[in-house]
């Protein structure tokens, strides 16, 4: 059984961890891989491994940087189709969902490409008499990312480029339910030329990611995920003295107007509401028809009847399965709420 490797100091390690967690293709439950839950020590030297790479990466001319992040965008594209199929097994997208999933990552390494000019300070001549003001923008140092499984390419790929970009390090903790993506995406960053420690990986649950909040060498915290998970995050980083930034679940309204147009509108509520299997902060979870929109109910229960579930390879499903038996059963007792509240 393949066992998941975390990522220190330039180089894939296998845990000491004794305790692991199976990874399930959530298409028929069969077990792809285990995954450790890293001891303190492994995180620790993840962290570590970090902070001396700080020390020289903060050094690096900023075009030099940027240059990294052209060369990473190159072969993320060249490997988009592959990324995409591995996320689709991690998660039980659509090849299309995943695909998407990929993308959008690929166009914030992009912008981290582009990062000399988000570096730039500002000057002001003769802010009073005889005396000039400028400002420079310097990287923290240490920075970690904990990301959800919802979007295990997308999301680690808003935070790492962009912050090492900036001359930050990093330590990733991905969801411990979809870890294989993030090992390919660290492989091709490798083979765009970055540096032993600037980038590090570590898998686990909440205690690892509790000893990356309160770790004294780690600045700042990004955080994508639950409400309830994200209010610990942000109030324990910030008690810690780290900038934390985190974005939460949301519960999305839909206003449909009886002055849109149906077709387009009921497509995008279908869509939206499908679209990850309705796993994601972008779906919509209530629709409120105003006025004679009320009358479309009928081919909007239509529409929503041809959608149906599929494996990742099969062109046409409109969505794939929920991540876990955990997921779906969570599914099946809000259906059943809502049917019993009419």
């Amino acid at each position: 059984m393949k066992r998941v490797p975390l990522f220190i100091n330039g180089e894939f390690v296998q845990s000491n961890a004794e305790q692991t967690q199976p990874v399930f293709n959530p298409a028929n439950q069969q077990i792809i891989a285990q995954v450790p839950m890293a001891t303190p020590t492994e995180v620790d030297l993840a962290v570590a491994s970090a902070k001396a790479a700080f020390e020289t990466w903060r050094l690096v001319p900023i075009a030099e940087r940027a240059r990294v992040m052209m060369r990473y965008q190159a072969l993320l594209k060249q490997h988009h189709d592959e990324l995409a199929e591995i996320l689709s097994q991690d998660t039980g997208k659509t090849f299309e969902d995943a695909k998407g999933d990929v993308w959008r990552g690929i166009e914030v390494v992009e912008q981290a490409a582009n990062v000399p000019s988000n570096m730039m300070g500002e000057t002001l001549s003769n802010v009073a008499g005889g005396i000039d003001t400028y400002s420079y923008i310097q990287p923290l140092g240490v920075v970690a990312g904990i990301t959800p499984f919802n979007f295990p390419a997308m999301i680690p790929l808003w935070m790492y480029p962009l912050a090492i970009a900036c001359g930050n390090t990093f330590v990733l903790k991905p969801s411990e339910q979809v870890p294989l993506t993030p090992v390919r995406l660290i492989e091709l960053f490798i083979e765009a030329g970055a540096p032993k420690g600037v980038l590090n990986m570590v898998h686990g649950g909440a205690e690892q990611v509790n000893q990356l909040l309160v770790h004294p060498d780690i600045q700042a915290v990004s955080f994508v995920g639950s409400s309830r998970v994200g209010d610990h995050i942000y109030k324990t980083a910030s008690a810690a003295g780290k900038r934390a930034q985190c974005m939460m679940g949301a519960k999305n309204h839909m206003v449909i107007m009886p002055d849109a147009d149906k077709n387009s509108t009921l497509n995008a509520l279908v869509g939206a509401s499908v679209g990850a299997a309705g796993q994601r902060c972008m779906a919509i979870s209530v629709a409120v028809f105003v006025g004679d929109a009320y009358d479309w109910l009928d081919e909007l229960k239509e529409r929503m009847s041809v959608a149906r579930p599929g494996v990742w390879d099969d062109a046409g499903a409109s969505y794939g399965p929920i991540i876990s038996r955990a997921a779906h059963q969570r599914v099946i007792n809000l259906i059943g709420q809502g049917i019993e509240q009419g």
